[in-house]
């Protein structure tokens, strides 16, 4: 670290920013505080590299034959990366058709020479497979308790399958309480490791065959999409600053990247911090449409909980006031929340707290936070950003016990 801090004031300036930095993140939420410090120790550490440096640097590298595997190394842009973290997330999430576990098995079969499931046809499956979801993106907006028959004590609880609803349907489309999709065999969700599943999925995409018109071949487990999200600070972009450009995952882009991204992507824009009036559907709709959701999405980015981990295509859409209380179906009365902490929190594990003209946060229990601060999750969050989010978070602890901000508990 020394010799990327250079020497003299500026450096050991920069040295005691970062040890503050990272004590900062150790303060407010160890569990994030990891991810945060590496990524500021991997901003000194590439400086500010021009473009041409970073494209001498990617590619696929072949490191030859170890214990009888064959390793590649792999280096990419930062925007490559996140097309595949969002590839990586519709395999690991069990709901989608990439992710299904019986389907990657008999995909890894293929390549191990294991046996596959042993179906003919249709009618020779049981009947838990029967009737697996087509939709690859399935949208997790069902404000529901999950269903029975979920595994709570599985290795991984944020890879159980989720209660899902496809976006923007109703209740008309679907009744409450019906769900057309039977129950996961015991075991079969998790039997192969998250590197495995990511490698089989990598593996059916190299090997899939386009139809002959050209379109792409039919879905298939290993075969994801991937759909990212390029959020853009126009303040930021105003004073020119180095995190304007950020994915949904956290991940910064340089300006060229995201010049890049608006030319190349399907742009469908997202404006924060209105009043959203043409977002919030009031009481003529329970369930979040689909647009709501992307907002929901692009502004939280992941479940609510501090330090949790869970990407924001794998949470819920949760209602803040009880619907059948009154609630409305608004972006401002609206958290995204995993599966795991969804529960959670109507169970009354931990509270989240409107803020008037903020996002929501939350309210620990007093054995987990005997300070009773309130608390927002940074995880997807930029270094900077995280900072940012960790000072205001700070500031409205202090004015609601001062008395000066009047903020709303939210019903379980």
């Amino acid at each position: 670290m020394r010799k990327d801090l250079g020497e003299g004031k500026a450096a050991e300036a920069k040295k005691q920013q970062l040890q503050a930095e990272s004590a900062a993140f150790l303060r407010s939420e160890p569990k994030s505080a990891r991810k945060h410090i590496n990524d500021l120790v991997a901003q000194v550490k590439a400086g500010k590299r021009p473009l041409k440096a970073l494209l001498d640097g990617i590619g696929i590298f072949k490191r030859g034959m170890r214990k009888g595997l064959v390793e590649y190394l792999v280096r990419v842009l930062p925007s490559q990366s996140a097309y595949i973290d969002a590839y990586f997330a519709n395999l690991d999430n069990p709901s989608t058709v990439a992710g299904n576990r019986q389907g990657l098995k008999d995909v890894d079969a293929q390549f191990t020479g294991e046996d596959t499931n042993g179906w003919d046809d249709e009618g020779s499956k049981p009947d838990w497979a029967k009737g697996r979801p087509g939709d690859e993106d399935v949208e997790d907006i069902e404000d529901d308790p999950p269903e029975e028959g979920l595994n709570p004590d599985a290795e991984d609880p944020h890879s159980q399958a989720d209660d899902h609803r496809p976006e923007g349907e109703d209740e008309d489309h679907q009744p409450e309480g019906d769900s057309s999709e039977p129950e996961p065999a015991s075991g079969e969700w998790e039997e192969l490791k998250p590197e495995r599943r990511r490698l089989v999925g990598f593996m059916a995409l190299l090997m899939s065959e386009r139809k002959p018109n050209g379109s792409p071949p039919d879905q298939q487990a290993g075969l994801a999409s991937s759909q990212v999200s390029i959020i853009l600070d126009w303040e930021k972009l105003q004073r020119k600053m180095e995190d304007f450009a950020v994915t949904s995952s956290g991940i910064l882009l340089s300006p060229g990247e995201a010049r890049t991204a608006l030319c190349t992507a399907g742009i469908l824009p997202v404006v924060l911090n209105g009043k959203s009036l043409p977002l919030d559907l009031g009481r003529t709709q329970r369930l979040f449409s689909k647009a709501q959701v992307r907002a929901l999405r692009a502004a939280y980015r992941g479940c609510s909980y501090p330090g949790c981990s869970m990407p924001a295509q794998r949470c819920e859409a949760d209602h803040l006031d009880p619907w059948e209380k009154g609630g409305r179906t608004d972006i401002k009365s609206a958290v995204l929340n995993c599966l795991i902490h969804h529960t959670a929190r109507h169970c009354g594990l931990f509270q989240a707290v409107k803020i008037p003209g903020s996002r929501p946060m939350v309210l620990l229990p007093p054995e987990l936070d005997p300070e009773q601060k309130l608390r927002i999750n940074t995880y997807f969050m930029t270094p900077a950003e995280a900072l940012e989010a960790e000072a205001l978070a700070e500031e409205t602890t202090a004015r609601w016990r001062a008395g000066l901000l009047d903020v709303e508990i939210a019903e379980p």
